[in-house]
């Protein structure tokens, strides 16, 4: 198997590793608000395997849960305003801890916005609904970045290139 099909593979996992933790929803207390595990594990995936591959993989993802009529085009925007700024904030300034802990919730913020200037509702009842969220995403993108960066070390492309 050569480079190009490791990456594609990869992508491609990257990619259901989204879709499926998108799924997942933890209840906040408030109505409306629940949180998805996706934020804090696609920060994470940016950390770990890099801003292209993650882009990529959340288009893919994207556009598999809008072909099967799970997301909407209200869907796919927020998540692409939050993948451009919360994954841009780590291609940028890397995958420090303080950098970690802000990325997605600026990212979440800026999704708010930018659903409210669509849906033309006021941004403050939209972050609000977020905050649970973006607190459980700020403590969670490094404790599990962390996890993965030991899982990807040990079975990645570096262990692949050693069977070659």
């Amino acid at each position: 198997m050569n480079k190009k099909v490791y990456t594609i593979v990869e992508i491609s996992l990257l990619a259901s590793f989204i879709i499926i933790s998108g799924a997942f929803k933890i209840p906040t207390g408030i109505p409306g608000s629940e949180f998805q595990m996706s934020a804090p594990i696609a920060i994470a995936i940016c950390a770990v395997f890099g801003f292209k591959r993650y882009i990529i993989a959340g288009i893919i993802a994207s556009s598999i849960l809008f072909m099967l009529g799970i997301h909407t085009l209200l869907n796919i925007e927020i998540a692409m305003i939050f993948r451009i700024v919360g994954g841009g904030i780590v291609a940028i300034f890397r995958t420090r801890l303080p950098v970690l802990i802000v990325a997605g919730p600026i990212g979440t913020l800026a999704a708010r916005f930018v659903l409210a200037l669509t849906l033309q509702v006021p941004a403050l009842s939209l972050i609000i609904a977020a905050i649970p969220g973006m607190i459980f995403t700020a403590i969670m993108s490094y404790p599990i970045m962390r996890v993965m960066q030991k899982v990807y070390q040990r079975k990645g492309m570096k262990q692949h290139e050693k069977m070659v």
